[in-house]
């Protein structure tokens, strides 16, 4: 019995220590939640089976085409598609992932073009990061804003004199097609040159040609060191084209939180709004006003609240935006334009007749606003420009009468006279942003009169006379200008001397009495 007892125990033993090895050897089974397709159509598709599935979650379908799960019904999923759905059928599998979309970013994106899923399209090899971050992120709280107190200086004399806009501000460029707003943005991105601005160009459904225009206007003139470019073009799935303008705000995001100043550029939300507007009725959500969705103003304004200026305990970083809508024949009172001007800070208005007209860039200031950047201008825009935008707009209204060849009394004819030159000053070609100092010195020649006598045709030749003056004969002024001062009286006798002096090849005859009387 002992001996019974004793192998007894010796085989339980055994069979303990054999079962323990087997649990703790056991293969270690994941599980995956599998749905079905049930149709695909135009970038959507419609999924049943993944009753877990949550808002926004990443599913992967075949040949690794990813979707954002958009309509949570109580039998179906709505799906966005973001990629090429061709091979998409119905009674094929999808998978759940488990995360939301999210973007590469950091430092080594500069100069580079990728796409919302941070694949290149520059053909300069793979991008390389370290760390991603979701698309869709929540704006910075009330508490941990700070005011606008920086420029952002475009270079385009019109809008840094008129309508500044402020670092962390959110301004609106509004008009027709092909009236230069992408020309305004380009311009604002190739002026931020050493002025330690990351920018970001964000195209939305535009034509390849046109984004591939821009992107070669910014490396001819050096821009894209400092620059990123996200593209969803109009070939591209509307999924894309609706995801992107959030994709290219969260890498902005990162670079305001890490205390930089940033610039991002929407080109354009017209067709971001279509684009929302088609994946709405293909998933059959209720359509509204112009069969626009009821949210179709919350896409927007979650997008731009993201744009703010920091506390300094935050690191002081800041995001202005630079969205652009498309209007069609002048109806700036649209549905989509006076959302985008409800949400915004200030809008710029190009106005066709303008640009018919040659007047470029085609900035109509009697329009054109912004309700933040005139608190962060420079001081010596004031003594230059204070009285200017009133007195322009009146010359406006005058020069409309004037046509009907109503007599015109000694002042009336004097202030048709300004005007006319003013505007010529406000011309500008593209490429061609000017610094504050060259600016300066120009408005301050056109609003004291020392232009009144030289024709009209030869505005342009004087004002390039002055710029290349101030830069050359006043460095300590300049200095003064873009470092915020005022502009003392010492300055603007300076500034105007140097004037006369550029100038008098025009009327040498003038010239002396001119000086005298400045003196």
């Amino acid at each position: 019995m002992n001996k019974q007892q004793s192998l007894q125990t010796v085989l339980n033993n055994t069979f303990t220590n054999l079962k323990q090895v087997l649990d703790n050897h056991q293969p270690q089974i994941k599980t995956c939640e599998i749905g079905i397709v049930k149709s695909v159509y135009q970038g959507i598709a419609n999924v049943s089976g993944l009753s877990s599935v949550k808002a926004d979650e990443l599913l992967r379908f075949s040949g690794d085409v990813l979707g954002i799960a958009f309509n949570l019904d109580a039998t179906e999923i709505g799906v966005i598609l973001l990629g090429n759905s061709t091979h998409i059928a119905a009674g094929q599998e999808v998978q759940r992932t488990h995360r939301v979309l999210d973007v590469p970013v950091g430092e080594t994106l500069l100069g580079r073009v990728l796409d919302v899923t941070g694949n290149p399209l520059d053909n300069q090899g793979e991008i390389k990061y370290t760390e991603r971050l979701p698309v869709e992120r929540q704006a910075a709280a009330i508490m941990d804003r700070a005011p606008v107190t920086v420029p952002l200086q475009t270079g385009i004399k019109v809008i840094d004199a008129l309508v500044p806009i402020g670092r962390g501000q959110r301004e609106l460029i509004v008009g027709d097609r092909q009236i230069g707003k992408t020309a305004i943005a380009t311009d604002t991105i190739i002026n931020q040159k050493h002025k330690n601005v990351i920018c970001i160009y964000c195209a939305i459904g535009k034509r390849a040609s046109a984004v591939a225009k821009v992107i070669a206007d910014l490396r001819n003139h050096n821009a894209m060191e400092y620059s990123i470019v996200v593209v969803a073009s109009g070939e591209d799935p509307p999924g894309l084209q609706y995801i992107t303008p959030y994709a290219a705000t969260t890498i902005a995001e990162y670079f305001m939180e890490q205390g930089r100043d940033v610039l991002i550029v929407y080109d354009d939300l017209t067709h971001h709004a279509w684009a929302y507007r088609e994946l709405s009725l293909l998933l059959r959500r209720p359509p509204g006003r112009e069969a626009y969705p009821g949210d179709i103003f919350y896409i927007h304004s979650r997008l731009l609240e993201r744009a703010t200026h920091l506390r300094e305990e935050l690191g002081g970083g800041s995001l202005t935006a630079l969205p652009i809508v498309e209007t069609q024949a002048q109806n700036i009172s649209a549905y989509i334009p006076t959302n985008l001007i409800s949400i915004t800070d200030g809008q710029i208005y190009l106005s066709p007749d303008l640009f018919q007209k040659g007047i470029l860039p085609a900035v109509d200031v009697g329009k054109s606003v912004s309700r933040v950047g005139g608190k962060t201008q420079l001081p010596a825009y004031s003594a230059v420009a204070g009285d200017l935008r009133l007195s322009y707009s009146q010359f406006q209204e005058v020069e409309v009468f004037a046509r009907f060849g109503t007599q015109l009394d000694e002042e009336t004819r004097h202030t048709l006279e300004r005007g006319r030159r003013v505007r010529e000053i406000f011309k500008q070609s593209q490429y061609q942003p000017l610094p504050v100092e060259e600016q300066i010195a120009v408005l301050l020649a056109v609003t004291e009169g020392i232009f009144d006598d030289i024709p009209l045709d030869k505005i342009e030749e004087a004002a390039r006379a002055v710029r290349q003056k101030v830069t050359e004969q006043l460095p300590q002024v300049s200095d003064r200008i873009q470092g915020g001062e005022k502009l003392r009286d010492e300055d603007k006798n300076a500034l105007l001397n140097l004037v006369q002096q550029a100038i008098a090849f025009l009327h040498p005859h003038q010239s002396e009495e001119s000086e005298n009387a400045h003196n």
